[in-house]
């Protein structure tokens, strides 16, 4: 049996309750199996960015790399790990990302930049194909704008010494296994607010980075419960 979750630590508070399954609990396994071309078909059907479903004061904006690619006929997604030396988020599993820089003449140009540093990803062998949803962070104060990015090929990953002690790509099949994901309600500012968890062997993703790994796993099973045309 393969061991799941990771040493992360998770500031879980009292009074925790289980969550809801995932939208895409109903998949049978060969559905788990999405190829690229499926993932990105369904990509361009989805509805313009949200923003944030709070508001969080003072907050700076921040973008990070959702880099998809094909291997052995499905989509991998890939993900990094901090170094328990940060000063925040230690030890977490994250998409390549950061703040945006006064040099960055967009977010996505914020996002592309921050991969490169961060694992050696040329700018020029991503092809951004969508933004997702806009997300907020109360304990950094972070406003997240993740970018979609299609390479043609399995990369080679570069993690800066610095930065990311791991780089790594997870199957999308993975992701999806009925083991991987779990919600739970955190009993946060005055009411029980759902919180994902994505168990995988060795690793536990929670936080922003699970928030958005969430949405995209929405989009690429078809899963949405809304259509794009009533998400405004």
């Amino acid at each position: 049996m393969v061991e799941r979750g990771g040493r992360q630590q998770i500031p879980r508070p009292p009074g925790t309750r289980p969550g809801e399954l995932p939208a895409w609990s109903a998949l049978r396994p060969t559905e788990r199996l999405i190829p690229l071309a499926t993932a990105v078909e369904r990509l361009s059907h989805t509805g313009p960015p949200l923003g944030p479903t709070f508001d969080v004061t003072n907050a700076r904006e921040a973008a990070v790399l959702v880099a998809l690619f094909e291997d052995a006929g499905e989509t991998h997604v890939v993900l990094t790990k901090r170094p328990e030396t940060m000063p925040s988020h230690q030890g977490e599993i994250a998409f390549p990302g950061g703040k945006r820089e006064t040099s960055d003449a967009s977010l996505v140009d914020a996002a592309l930049r921050e991969a490169y540093e961060e694992i050696g990803l040329e700018p020029e062998a991503v092809e951004v194909v969508i933004e997702l949803d806009t997300i907020a962070t109360v304990a950094s104060a972070f406003t997240i704008s993740p970018f979609v990015g299609v390479l043609a090929e399995p990369p080679v990953l570069k993690p800066h010494p610095r930065e990311v002690v791991d780089a790594f790509a997870v199957p999308v099949s993975e992701l999806l296994h009925p083991d991987a994901y779990r919600e739970e309600l955190w009993d946060l500012w005055g009411a029980y607010r759902p919180m994902a968890f994505f168990e995988l062997p060795g690793e536990t993703v929670w936080g922003a980075t699970a928030r958005i790994l969430s949405r995209l796993l929405i989009v690429i099973t078809d899963s949405d419960p809304e259509p794009a045309s009533s998400r405004r």
